[in-house]
């Protein structure tokens, strides 16, 4: 898997709503939280919600937030419905392609890169730390005050391994 500090590979990849997302161009306007997922995967399924929170907070035309999918549109679609998941959602099918190319072995595996097209944290799992790294990371970008992520009535532990 890719390291904090290595030059993020840039891609192309349709999202489900038909469109080309480009790495290259999303980093022009800001930085960009990669999440890699499986619509199966627990772990996944456990984290997104946040990632939504997230979106929800800072998603603006500042930041870029991808969900970057294993699994065909239908299913991802479908894994949207369920999880109340509004951030754009890439497919990395035949093979996966972007997936290889960034190093994964497991999801969910995070990758925040900065505009200069390098990583700033990497994760595979749930973390609660780069959770709100990123966070702190959209804030400053977004130019908006830094807001919790995690709400006193979460239950959230530090890591869940994915």
């Amino acid at each position: 898997m890719l390291a904090a500090g290595k030059s993020a590979p840039d891609f192309k990849l349709t999202g489900i709503d038909g469109k080309t997302h480009s790495l290259s161009e999303a980093l022009k306007k800001g930085p960009a939280l990669l999440a890699f997922f499986k619509v199966c995967c627990p772990i996944c399924q456990f984290t997104f919600p946040f990632l939504e929170r997230l979106h929800e907070t800072y998603g603006d035309s500042k930041v870029t937030l991808w969900g970057i999918s294993q699994d065909d549109a239908p299913d991802t679609r479908d894994f949207n419905r369920e999880f109340e998941i509004s951030f754009p959602e890439l497919i990395d099918d035949n093979g996966y392609p972007v997936s290889n190319r960034y190093g994964i072995t497991n999801v969910p595996t995070l990758f925040l890169v900065g505009t200069d097209g390098k990583i700033r944290a990497s994760e595979t799992g749930f973390s609660k730390k780069d959770l709100e790294y990123a966070a702190k990371e959209f804030a400053a970008a977004s130019g908006k005050s830094a807001a919790a992520l995690f709400k006193p009535s979460d239950i959230v532990p530090d890591y869940k391994p994915g």
